[in-house]
């Protein structure tokens, strides 16, 4: 039997564990993930989000371990993805709430998802919900990261039920994330903010300095997916670095990512990480045969610099580096510098393209980079050294070393 998992006299954890997922949004998930809803026990007892679609049995089994499913007054809908409002219809049916309520743009949303046959309530920003012996508190959080967003704040125990935010993709047992090995916690919860949370950034920041001066203690940080954040150094590290990487504000780093057919870009790519290396950069060498375009995102976080090698074929660039790209494209990764370099054979449009598609993602191209046919000789490789030194001099000058 399934149980709920305590977390405060009135909060249980009542969600769903996905062990098998594997991609999410063309993120690579290789820890799977959790689907995580919440339990307020009060006079009037409070559903907080519900779990994807075929975790139903698992959010159902969970709350009939606390109580019976029919006793839930209120069911809140903080986020309308479809991971966590999947199961909303099906709980509404059989727990028959008093009421179901979202943001103002939540119940458009949930309408236009699942043409519900029960009324929705919308509730605004600082608004208030009485549980009887308890209170929550409603803070518009929207694009973080759709516009329905919304956290819920049970002031009386200082839990704040965070949505996508804080949150990453971790399939475990352990509920709390200090349970867990912390360079694992601290990787997930970084290559979700770079593959979820980033093209949100600026928005991130405003949200971040609003909650400071809304003054809110916050002794259990509750997200959709991975574990729960309860210790004060851990709650006070991920708010700290949600404000650093929403300022993106570029680092002694440099990204290289490159595919290869031959074997000659990975030696044009290697020759280019050298010479970013001798000029004192922090260099991460990315090919892309190895490495999910997801990982390339996560790596980017705090990065200065991203080069790009890429082969020609078919008179453009190489497909897997267009996938990555157009990727990092709608990413809308910040303060950038770069540029593209590659091996051809008998055209050579494939740079130009990966070039441009720099350009159009904002990245500031550094001068033009070495391009050879065929194999690179001594030449052409201390031509990609050198390509490497001179854009290792414009990182010094961006981050003002």
């Amino acid at each position: 039997m399934l149980e709920a998992v305590k977390l405060t006299d009135r909060v249980y954890w009542v969600g769903a564990i996905d062990w098998e997922l594997r991609s999410f949004h063309g993120y690579l998930t290789s820890r799977g993930s959790s689907y995580n809803a919440y339990l307020v026990l009060a006079e009037k007892v409070a559903l907080i989000d519900t779990v994807k679609g075929g975790f139903g049995a698992e959010l159902m089994e969970r709350i009939a371990s606390v109580i019976d499913p029919g006793d839930i007054d209120y069911i809140i809908s903080n986020h309308s993805e479809m991971d966590h409002s999947g199961y909303l219809c099906e709980t509404v049916a059989r727990v028959k709430p008093e009421k179901v309520f979202a943001s103002r743009s939540g119940v458009d949303a949930l309408k236009r998802h699942y043409r519900p046959d029960f009324e929705i309530a919308a509730v605004g920003d600082g608004e208030k919900l009485s549980l009887g012996d308890c209170e929550l508190t409603f803070v518009d959080t929207r694009m973080v990261h759709w516009p329905d967003s919304m956290f819920t704040y049970l002031t009386d125990e200082a839990v704040l039920f965070s949505q996508d935010a804080f949150g990453m993709h971790l399939a475990s047992f352990e509920r709390y994330a200090d349970e867990l090995p912390a360079d694992m916690v601290e990787y997930e919860t970084a290559k979700y903010y770079a593959n979820i949370v980033i093209p949100f950034a600026p928005v991130v920041g405003k949200l971040l300095a609003r909650l400071d001066g809304l003054g809110l203690k916050i002794d259990l940080l509750a997200t959709d997916h991975g574990p729960i954040w309860r210790r004060p150094e851990d709650i006070a590290n991920v708010i700290g670095k949600y404000a650093e990487w929403s300022a993106a504000k570029p680092t002694n780093k440099a990204v290289v990512v490159y595919d290869t057919m031959w074997g000659s870009t990975a030696k044009m790519a290697r020759a280019v990480a050298g010479g970013l290396a001798a000029g004192g950069v922090h260099t991460r060498v990315m090919p892309i045969e190895g490495c999910h375009r997801s990982d390339v995102a996560t790596e980017l976080l705090g990065a200065a610099a991203l080069l790009v090698g890429t082969p020609t074929l078919n008179r453009t660039l190489f497909p897997t580096v267009a996938d990555v790209l157009t990727y990092l494209r709608g990413l809308g990764m910040q303060n950038l510098v770069g540029g593209a370099f590659g091996s051809y054979g008998w055209s050579g449009q494939g740079t130009r393209h990966a070039r441009e598609m720099l350009e159009s993602m904002g990245v500031e191209i550094v001068a033009e980079a070495p391009t050879t046919q065929f194999v690179p000789d001594e030449d052409a490789l201390a031509s990609c050294k050198a390509y490497g030194l001179q854009v290792a001099e414009r990182v010094k000058q961006v981050i003002g070393g």
